[in-house]
């Protein structure tokens, strides 16, 4: 009988009693081991899942009023999303992170911020997730001050902190130490919170970032389940017991358009964290029970016919509590066109109340249990994991795996693939590749000043700064670092000590690098991989053809820069370009990450490149991008012909007519095929490098 690969999977049409045949994982109870039913006895009967709500926008107070809108119409925790500056370790007035403060998340430089930010939320009854790692010393310093200073006591708090900075060195990026400071600071936060905030979890150690990325489920499992097995070997080389610490413990994953598979995935997940955690010395049921958190899918959401977003949420959705997740977030319809509207962040709430409410999918613990299909589908899961799980180790582990760039270049050539199913329509996208309505009415979005924000907070640091004891300030920084050189304090509390004294985050991250550096990662991307991918392709030939007239215009290969400007760490597109456009005949150069406009005109002057493509996710190209043209047309005096500027990602409509208007030769947006930007950009300097070559009067009517 044939077989189709799904997520990872082979799928056959029909499945019979004979796939249960030698099943070893049969015959469990909800809330036993090794939980694949669930990790809870009642599951859904008992307590529905939490609904969560990811947000963060702008400044505190716009995110407050957001939080707090949210758990009047039925989120039950909060999840925040903290900027991009934040992330990274730099406050809002630093030069390289003016562009990116509030765009993608909300401004936190201090803990007057972070009081802010939850000022009126009942701390000691509202749970509190924060995506954090690189600068989680001083951010949840800041929380947990703001509580103090609130006169919660901290073992009131209860929530979640990532603090999971192993997958930030393989997909998200927003790292800032290199991996040594970084696993230690992972484990004093860990070690602190056990002792003193006992209902905090530590650590929550995220797949979702994998999936994003490029990943497939069975990728996406065997790294979040090595990251997870190396965290644990980590901390118990520390002293720390690991019962407590697994105890502590909780997961992320996303969930995607496969139904079936992503439900095969959150009940192998549990099998297989049980059995690892087992070999690992846990002896306790609590220590071997994977709880995890899920949030539907962000790339899979298309900017055309924006609507179909629901349905796709709404499907996957109901995979994570078939699959047996304790929280959920599910994403608004409108992210792939910016950031999300109040009111569909409210339909995504309601989507959740729906299903907990409407549909009885409460009533029953797994009720998958015993299924031909789903039982036979989580032991291939798990036998694929266990196998990829082994190739890690016998390549040195993760941080090996990290260091060698076997991750990146696994995970980056399964996201060219996919690019490559999408373009030819061997993977179907309604709305994207088949059966394509008219052009959309563009929903509504959520608009961000950034310069206000940016203003704002400014004022804010300077009025900190003015009433502080900047003596105070000075001694407990010094003691930070100290610390850090040191080896052996807790670096929590003493950021704590900081952070009450009025430190700042980025002076806490200041600190910490005079012995730390920032750790920084050459950029790379996979040749070959796109082009054998669509080799018999009439488009992208074409496209390849175009490039071909470029190239004898020029006289030589077209120059490319694929260029990611700000503190945005999403790579995938950019990679994924670079790897056409190699491909398709273009000589190109994969900037760093983290580049100021700036650096980056610096970069493509010096290679004399044709062209710059700017790679914009986090909402700052209305600050970024002019400034590039800018640059480059000041670097370009000398007679030498100009370079043409190109833009994708995700650009609202209105900001796109504006990025034209000053500069932007053409933008594209979410779905845009590869053959379409080769050509789009190879026919733009075609006609630039025309124009550049006529005389002075006929270039003056050329326009």
């Amino acid at each position: 009988m044939s077989a189709d690969t799904h997520g990872g999977l082979a799928r056959k049409p029909v499945y019979t009693a004979a796939d249960l045949d030698g099943l070893r994982h049969l015959g469990s109870l909800p809330g036993e081991a090794p939980f694949v039913r669930g990790p809870h006895r009642s599951m859904y009967a008992g307590k529905p899942w939490t609904i969560r709500q990811y947000a963060g926008f702008a400044d505190a107070t716009a995110s407050n009023l957001a939080f707090r809108q949210a758990l009047a119409q039925g989120a039950q925790g909060l999840s925040v999303a903290f900027d991009l500056p934040t992330h990274r370790g730099y406050d809002s007035d630093h030069p390289l992170a003016q562009a990116d403060v509030g765009m993608a998340g909300v401004a936190i430089d201090s803990v007057e911020d972070m009081k802010r930010l939850f000022d009126g939320i009942a701390l000691d009854r509202v749970s509190v997730s924060m995506t954090m790692s690189g600068a989680v010393l001083p951010v949840l310093a800041a929380f947990l001050v703001s509580a103090e200073e609130a006169g919660i006591p901290l073992d009131r708090l209860s929530g979640t902190i990532q603090n999971d900075i192993l997958k930030e060195y393989m997909v998200r990026n927003t790292w800032i130490f290199a991996p040594g400071p970084s696993m230690r600071i992972c484990a004093d936060v860990v070690a602190y919170l056990s002792r003193h905030v006992p209902r905090f979890n530590g650590m929550s150690i995220s797949g979702y970032h994998f999936q994003e990325a490029g990943a497939d489920p069975v990728l996406e499992l065997a790294l979040t389940l090595a990251n997870g097995q190396e965290y644990v070997r980590q901390m118990a080389a520390r002293g720390l017991d690991v019962d407590d610490f697994c105890a502590r413990l909780s997961f992320f994953f996303g969930v995607g358009k496969d139904f079936f598979t992503e439900i095969a995935k959150l009940r192998a997940a549990r099998l297989l964290w049980c059995e690892i955690v087992r070999e690992l010395g846990a002896t306790t049921d609590r220590a071997t029970m994977l709880r995890t958190h899920c949030q539907t899918s962000g790339w899979s959401l298309a900017a055309s016919q924006p609507d179909n977003n629901i349905v796709r949420t709404t499907v996957e959705a109901m995979a994570a509590v078939f699959g047996g997740t304790q929280s959920l977030h599910t994403n608004a319809y409108d992210e792939a066109l910016a950031l999300p509207s109040a009111a569909s962040a409210r339909l995504a709430r309601d989507t959740q109340l729906i299903l907990q409410h409407e549909m009885g999918l409460c009533d029953v613990a797994d009720p998958w249990a015993g299924s031909y299909m789903m039982e036979a589908l989580t032991a291939q899961m798990a036998d694929k994991v266990r196998a990829l799980m082994a190739e890690i180790a016998a390549a040195g582990g993760v941080l090996a795996a990290i260091d060698s760039g076997w991750v990146h270049e696994r995970i980056h050539r399964a996201a060219v693939a996919t690019q490559a199913d999408i373009d030819e329509g061997r993977r179907v996208i309604v709305g994207v590749n088949r059966y394509q309505a008219g052009a959309d009415e563009a929903p509504a979005c959520l608009e961000i000043d950034g310069r206000q924000v940016r203003a704002q907070q400014a004022e804010r640091l300077s009025r900190l700064k003015a009433s502080r004891d900047g003596a105070a300030v000075a001694q407990a920084l010094r003691a930070l670092t100290a610390a850090a050189r040191g080896g052996e304090q807790n670096l929590l509390p003493l950021t704590m000590n900081a952070i009450r004294c009025r430190a700042t985050l980025g002076e806490c991250t200041q600190a910490l690098e005079l012995v730390w550096p920032r750790h920084a990662m050459a950029p790379r991307y996979a040749r070959q991989a796109y082009g054998e991918a669509v080799h018999d392709s009439p488009a992208w030939d074409a496209a390849r053809a175009q490039v071909r007239a470029l190239a004898a215009r020029l006289g030589r290969a077209p120059r490319i820069l694929i260029a990611k400007l700000g503190q945005d760490g999403h790579d995938r597109g950019a990679k994924a370009v670079a790897a056409a456009f190699s491909d398709a005949g273009f000589a190109v150069t994969l900037g760093p990450l983290f580049q100021s406009p700036q650096d980056a005109v610096a970069m493509a002057l010096h290679g004399q490149v044709d062209a710059v493509g700017a790679s914009s996710l986090a909402g700052a190209h209305l600050a970024l991008l002019p400034c590039l043209i800018d640059g480059l047309r000041d670097g370009l005096r000398d007679g030498r012909p100009g370079v043409l500027v190109f833009a994708g990602g995700v650009i609202p409509a209105s900001h796109a007519r504006r990025l034209r208007a000053q500069g932007v030769s053409a933008i594209f947006g979410p779905g845009a095929t590869m053959a379409a930007i080769v050509m789009g950009i190879a026919g733009a300097l075609l006609r630039h490098a025309g124009k550049a070559s006529l005389p002075d009067a006929q270039l003056e009517s050329a326009g």
